[in-house]
């Protein structure tokens, strides 16, 4: 899965728009999701043994009690930093590779769980799409937005890496 976004000047936009307010990215390093060069040996080396540990290695749970709590303090601290509170958000278009995962991270950025039209979800359509899943929640579920509200897209994943961007819809 591919996404792409069109960014263009503000002075060039024609029609209805998502003013990008602010982006920050973010990585921390962790052994928990990583691939140990499995890849790139089997491609230079094709008669190596299969070694499965020289693959991609995940220790779930611990990405899960790592990454959460990461992502949710990455967009509090972003939302803070450009003098947001959860309740100036309408909508949060997260990562689309666990549904728990989001259910969690959403209720840490708003402090309650979130109502199904603020924090869309498209795994039952399209399951892990991974960081596109953001992109494509974006763009199924931004267009009932009204002129001022303002959302978050973020996605994350290994090493361990976030990404958000503070956006607010312009009418004209």
């Amino acid at each position: 899965m591919a996404t792409a976004t069109l960014i263009e000047r503000t002075e060039d936009a024609k029609g209805d728009y998502f003013a990008i307010k602010s982006t920050r990215c973010a990585t921390t390093f962790s052994n928990n999701i990583r691939n140990n060069n499995g890849f790139l040996r089997r491609s230079q080396y094709p008669d190596l043994p299969d070694r499965r540990d020289m693959q991609f290695m995940q220790n779930g749970r611990k990405v899960f009690k790592e990454v959460l709590p990461l992502v949710s303090r990455h967009i509090g601290d972003h939302m803070g930093d450009e003098g947001l509170q959860a309740v100036d958000l309408k909508r949060l278009w997260l990562h689309q590779a666990n549904k728990s995962m989001n259910d969690f991270i959403g209720k840490k950025v708003l402090g309650r769980t979130p109502e199904p039209g603020e924090q869309p979800n498209i795994l039952q359509d399209y399951a892990n799409t991974s960081s596109a899943g953001s992109i494509i929640a974006f763009h199924k579920y931004s267009g009932d937005l009204s002129s001022g509200d303002i959302g978050v897209i973020c996605s994350f994943g290994a090493g361990y890496s976030v990404g958000s961007v503070i956006v607010e819809r312009v009418t004209t």
